[in-house]
């Protein structure tokens, strides 16, 4: 440590004795002067804080509300998910029906309808209930006064990780979206932790990773019945790999601390605001139209290209082999190495546009149907993925932590330029994840197969 950082700590640490010194005399005034009433309901604020900002049992509420947001999002997004896809589907039959019968080319009718509209047909009915029951649910707890409770409890973590405590609030919204989290890291005043926060926000999983992580947990892990007991099942499936993840986000922030981006995290001093009754139809409106809608826009807007782009691939063949086909076949070596295949790296190449419809492009390719699709049931897709192209636990382990910790979809790479400005950050921020997924899937992939698990 240099001299300056030594000078920087104790400057720190006796501004915190101050602030400390000062909170403690304003509160012994406050208690000869508030009325006795208030005073029982400043008491029962400060037993709940007791219990919510506890070591063990405010980390341990903190999961538990966690998991229940989930298993929320999971269970309740389901049949509407499924109402608005019946609907953008069948306004999909409609027009090409219509275009049949005014004689309209066949390649127009697939580029425009099978090809762009489809995928924005997968990219609304996948990403908006989701976000229409997470993003209400979050705000909810941040109008509660929750928010500033877990940023109390995670402070310690990411400041011996050298970075702001201010950046768990900023992970917490990366649940939602990624574009969203990076957005809020607009809160963290020093340009050095907030750029570590945005070059970590990706590896907590958005919305968009939810129904992939959701349905491998659901086939390899959950059994396929649909019922409570499996979505609880689904749920802490994702609550692990989230915790996955938030590792990832310390360990990875303590990295950049000490490497590209040194420094001594600074000072954050929070005074935990009172609970507030929250005002239900303010949070609907504000987290649907300032959070959901509006990443719902910047998702469609690079949606519509990216089915354009996989429909010219599937349909385009050199001999009897589409384009989609020879490309997987060519990383499939690669993809090998780290327990994918090419027809699930592909999948996720293509699918950087949002993380939606790499699953939708991955089953079109093995079925070679030329536009993207999903199977009925969950029975049809393990049937798919077992039976016929042999996937194992490992490949299904690898699928997930791959989806958790690549980078990060267009919408959020033109988040992060936006807000950094720098192509050199930009470019860092899907750099980084990549390498650590690759490394992170090739290690277990290695370990597996040299202590002969599947043998």
């Amino acid at each position: 440590m240099s001299v300056n950082q030594g000078r920087l700590i104790r400057y720190q640490n006796h501004r915190d004795r101050i602030v400390s010194s000062i909170y403690r005399q304003a509160e012994s005034i406050a208690k000869g002067v508030v009325q006795e009433d208030e005073r029982k309901g400043v008491k029962w604020e400060e037993k709940l804080d007791d219990i919510l900002t506890a070591p063990f049992f405010g980390g341990l509420f903190m999961l538990l509300l966690l998991g229940g947001i989930f298993w929320l999002t999971i269970t309740g997004a389901n049949y509407p998910s499924q109402l608005i896809a019946g609907f953008l589907f069948g306004i999909e039959e409609i027009m090409v029906n219509f275009l049949t019968q005014v004689n309209a080319p066949q390649w127009f009718t697939g580029l425009f309808v099978q090809g762009m509209y489809r995928t924005l047909a997968w990219v609304v009915s996948v990403m908006l209930p989701p976000m229409a029951i997470f993003f209400p649910l979050f705000t909810l707890l941040e109008d509660l006064g929750y928010l500033p409770r877990v940023a109390f409890n995670l402070d310690y973590l990411f400041k011996k990780c050298g970075t702001h405590g201010k950046q768990a609030l900023t992970m917490c919204m990366g649940f939602g979206c990624n574009a969203a989290g990076i957005t809020a890291c607009r809160i963290i005043d020093s340009p050095r932790e907030r750029l570590i926060a945005i070059l970590t926000n990706n590896f907590v999983p958005c919305n968009g990773r939810f129904p992939t992580l959701i349905l491998i947990c659901s086939i390899f892990f959950a059994g396929v019945s649909v019922s409570a007991g499996q979505g609880i099942v689904a749920a802490l499936g994702v609550l692990a790999i989230v915790l996955i993840g938030i590792g990832t986000t310390l360990l990875v922030s303590l990295i950049l601390s000490k490497t590209l981006l040194k420094g001594v995290p600074s000072t954050f001093t929070l005074e935990l605001p009172p609970f507030r009754k929250p005002q239900v139809g303010q949070v609907i409106v504000r987290s649907i139209f300032d959070r959901t809608l509006f990443v719902l826009m910047r998702a469609v807007v690079v949606a519509a290209p990216a089915g354009l782009l996989i429909w010219v691939l599937a349909n385009t063949y050199i001999g009897d082999i589409s384009l989609l086909t020879r490309a997987a076949d060519f990383v499939n070596p690669f993809a090998q190495a780290i327990g994918l295949d090419g027809i699930i790296l592909m999948a996720f190449i293509l699918g950087l546009p949002a993380n939606e419809i790499v699953v939708p492009i991955m089953v079109m390719a093995y079925l070679a149907t030329g536009t993207m699709m999903e199977l009925d049931s969950l029975h049809e897709m393990k049937e798919l993925l077992i039976n016929k192209y042999n996937w194992t636990w490992l490949t299904a382990l690898n699928m997930m932590l791959f989806s958790l910790l690549h980078y990060p979809c267009s919408t959020t790479l033109i988040t992060i330029f936006k807000e950094t400005r720098s192509k050199k950050w930009t470019f860092l921020a899907f750099l980084i994840p990549t390498i650590i997924a690759v490394l992170v899937c090739f290690l277990v992939t290695q370990t597996v197969n040299l202590l002969g698990f599947l043998r």
